[in-house]
């Protein structure tokens, strides 16, 4: 009987293991994508030729390092011909900033198993990611994947990795709705500008480290079809997180809350992309929004020379809304503000548990000291680090206006064609400034300088102080993919004193250690501070009360 048994439990297994084989090979055959075809291949055999020290080229497509630290990108022409002019040019960035992803991604998941399950997961959600995704931006990607590293080819080949990863965003920000991509966005027109032009700042608050921050590259784009446009953004991304075109349009991008999504559709940054270089007003702008489905929840602040103001354009998968403000100025976090997105029962929980709201009523509260905004003002808001009233409330706190921890942030200023971009450490950085009318109308010979030097707003007085030094410290054991193994429960507390997210670490560490009395007062004082979220707030409650019942 035992014998027999086992047989049948052995071919239990057996059909179990040879049906999870199946399912593999299944989701790896239906995921797998095909490149697109195009018209020649003679793009790839252009060859990358220094002009002059540090100045490269492909044809008329150029790459240069500012003394800035942003790295600065041209380039032009048909889809394919301009992506693998950009791959060429970038190889060194693609090849870094996918390691550097990869490496996170490793950080995040470790185990080896539940890796692979991932692979799988985003394989078969994306399996029909190309019927979502414009042809232009397909070809435009397999050209920059062409200079992609083959270092990776074990997950997927270089065409199909560059495509997933300008949806990880999205995946990200659904599945996890995760806490690193606070943006605050906001603009001013009329009588709330000192020269009643538009003004538009933005903090894009999207963390996964130093690294992956590191090389920004301001790219200029001269496509064959459409506007010419920039955006700020890094290796092997096309899609836009930030930017402005000619026509004075402007296209920055604000998470909110999402549904768990079950399949993929159009990345958000390439919604924002065809936006960029396909609209020249509110209107063109909310159509192209309007064809596109998506699969997470985002607000598109649209600034327009032509129409002297700025709108938000909300898309979720479900629904979308179209939200202007009766004053001359408007606000942007990460909840809805439309009539019929805003009213939703998702986003009004999501704006009573999160800091979304207090973070749009600080910025209110700014705009409300000054009589008429500058773009001075905008740079001195996107890096205002206190809570409201001027509250301390710790550094990087998700509630304040400035995080520490922004892979950058921009200013408009779309009726006079001008960009700010920061520089490191995030937005404390020197803000410098191109003018895009310029940009597009010389051609670059020599390794010069293109940004407006006496335009420049200078760096962030913080950068000297000591909270500066404690906080580049306390960074360390921030983020949940940074390792504590050595964290020291008062240092912590020390380099941090306002943060519930400081004492809420050392409290965590003391309870790991089983030294309960310590971590119940780390506790009890992390919960009398400016917590960012409803989530934290109970998550430190129960430890408190988990501890408490260990001293018993």
């Amino acid at each position: 009987m035992l014998r027999r048994f086992l047989k049948i439990l052995a071919w239990i297994a057996g059909l179990v293991f040879i049906l999870i084989c199946t399912l593999f090979v299944y989701v790896r055959l239906v995921s797998k994508v095909v490149p697109p075809s195009p018209i020649s291949l003679s793009p790839l055999d252009e060859k990358v030729v220094e002009l002059s020290p540090g100045l490269s080229t492909v044809g008329n497509n150029w790459l240069r390092k500012s003394e800035s630290g942003l790295y600065e990108l041209y380039v032009e022409g048909e889809p394919f011909e301009r992506g693998v002019a950009n791959g060429k040019l970038t190889r060194a960035l693609v090849q870094h900033q996918e390691e550097v992803f990869t490496h996170q991604i490793h950080q995040l998941v470790p185990n080896r198993f539940y890796l692979t399950l991932l692979k799988y997961f985003v394989g078969w959600f994306n399996r029909n990611l190309t019927d979502n995704i414009l042809e232009e931006y397909q070809l435009e990607i397999f050209g920059v994947s062409e200079s992609a590293s083959h270092e990776f080819d074990d997950i997927a080949s270089p065409y199909q990795r560059i495509l997933n990863y300008h949806a990880a965003h999205d995946i990200g920000h659904a599945l996890q709705n995760m806490s690193l991509v606070g943006c605050t966005s906001f603009a001013t027109w009329g009588n709330k500008s000192e020269d009643s032009t538009l003004i538009i700042g933005r903090n894009f608050d999207f963390y996964v480290g130093d690294d992956f921050a590191r090389d920004k590259i301001i790219a200029f784009y001269n496509p064959a079809r459409g506007y010419k446009f920039m955006m700020v953004t890094f290796g092997g991304m096309t899609g836009v997180l930030s930017g402005m075109n000619d026509q004075g349009l402007t296209v920055t991008i604000n998470a909110a809350k999402s549904d768990i999504p079950s399949a993929s559709a159009t990345p958000v940054s390439l919604v924002a992309r065809e936006i960029l270089q396909y609209a020249s007003t509110i209107q063109e702008a909310y159509a192209i929004a309007e064809k596109r489905k998506m699969f997470v929840a985002e607000s598109f602040l649209i600034g327009s020379a032509k129409d002297g103001k700025a709108a938000l354009i909300e898309k979720e998968s479900g629904g979308m809304d179209f939200y202007t403000s009766r004053d001359n100025f408007i606000i942007s976090t990460n909840h809805f503000q439309g009539k019929s997105l805003g009213d939703t029962q998702r986003n009004k929980d999501h704006m009573n548990s999160s800091a979304s709201p207090y973070r749009f009523e600080r910025v209110a509260e700014l705009l409300g000291r000054v009589q008429k905004n500058s773009v001075a003002n905008t740079a001195a808001i996107l890096r205002n680090q206190l809570g409201l009233k001027d509250q301390d409330i710790g550094l990087g706190n998700e509630k304040s206006i400035n995080q520490l921890i922004a892979h950058h942030a921009v200013i408009f200023q779309p009726e006079k064609g001008l960009a700010w971009v920061s520089t490191a450490p995030w937005q404390l950085g020197k803000f410098v400034c191109y003018d895009l009318n310029r940009i597009f109308k010389s051609r670059l010979s020599d390794n010069e300088e293109i940004y407006e030097k006496e335009k420049t707003i200078p760096l962030d007085s913080f950068l000297y102080s000591n909270a500066y030094v404690d906080c580049v410290k306390f960074n360390k054991y921030r983020f949940p993919f940074n390792e504590r193994i050595d964290l020291a429960p008062d240092s912590i507390v020390k380099w941090n004193p306002n943060s519930y997210h400081a004492y809420m670490l050392a409290a965590d560490y003391c309870r790991e250690h089983e030294n309960w009395e310590k971590a119940v007062t780390l506790y009890e004082m992390g919960l009398t501070k400016e917590i960012a979220s409803e989530q934290e707030r109970a998550y430190m409650q129960m430890n408190l009360q988990h501890c408490k019942e260990k001293l018993k």
